[in-house]
């Protein structure tokens, strides 16, 4: 299925110091790419946003943010449609934040004041509230912990269907020569390319895509068991385990921690 563009939202003028865009994005939606004279912080408070930028493509979760540096060239999109936040930041208010694009956790902190800024984005600001919330934003933005890496992801061809296609079902077990002859290339090229292209193997970019989606079903209400069974492994200790191997706790003891915003 084709990806329909966005109109890019027009300018504002400069942002003094923090501006907050709210904005829906269908499914299978994206902004052409595009540049700003101003940082941005690109993060969705629901759903999954697909980010290219720096000749990387990945996606990430409401449990996650990008730093966009003034004057990178980006595009913004979603496969299954989010609720999106732009933090547009001042270039000399970005001191002391990252000089590249960078992944970030998003604490509870963090998320709900980003919340609050769209909230009030545009009203009289008599009092200095809205700019005790921006200064409180640009502080947890420099205490933020960047990640390692976030869930890589094609730029396009038939990588692309093939990873749209395990997002909708993490369950699928097929391998490199299966997945090849559905897409019409032998299981040895496929391989390849999805290294080159993803910087790991389709069975690494599996299991990462198993965790990212087990944050995801667990954050909305799923059971350990139930979200085990949705991610095809076979039992839920199996699950735990893997969970465990990754984060360096159990599921119950990370979405407990990521409530009460520790260690996100």
């Amino acid at each position: 299925m084709r990806w329909e563009t966005i109109e890019t939202p027009p300018g504002a003028g400069s942002p003094k110091p923090l501006t907050v865009r709210a904005q829906a994005i269908p499914p299978r939606h994206s902004f052409p790419e595009h540049a700003h004279p101003w940082h941005q912080v690109v993060y969705a408070i629901s759903g999954v946003l697909t980010v290219s930028v720096a000749g990387r493509s990945f996606v990430i979760s409401p449990e996650q943010a990008v730093w966009l540096p003034t004057g990178h060239r980006h595009r913004v999109g979603s496969l299954l449609g989010a609720e999106f936040r732009s933090l547009w930041i001042a270039d000399a208010a970005g001191r002391g934040l990252p000089g590249d694009p960078t992944v970030f956790g998003v604490s509870a902190l963090l998320q709900a004041l980003i919340v609050e800024a769209a909230a009030i984005d545009g009203q009289d600001d008599a009092d200095g509230y809205a700019g005790r919330v921006a200064g409180l934003i640009l502080d947890q933005l420099r205490r933020a912990a960047p990640l390692p890496g976030a869930l890589p992801w094609p730029r396009g061809g038939p990588l692309t269907e093939l990873c749209e296609a395990l997002y909708a079902e993490p369950a699928d077990a097929r391998g490199p020569e299966e997945w090849g002859r559905a897409l019409g290339l032998s299981g040895r090229t496929l391989a390849r390319r999805f290294e080159a292209e993803l910087g790991m193997s389709l069975r690494s970019w599996r299991r990462r895509l198993r965790l990212f989606k087990a944050i995801e079903l667990m954050g909305g209400g799923l059971d350990v068991t139930r979200t085990a069974l949705a991610l095809g492994y076979g039992s839920t200790s199996a699950f735990v385990y893997a969970f465990r191997s990754d984060m360096g706790c159990a599921p119950q003891a990370y979405m407990r921690g990521r409530s009460a915003g520790v260690g996100v």
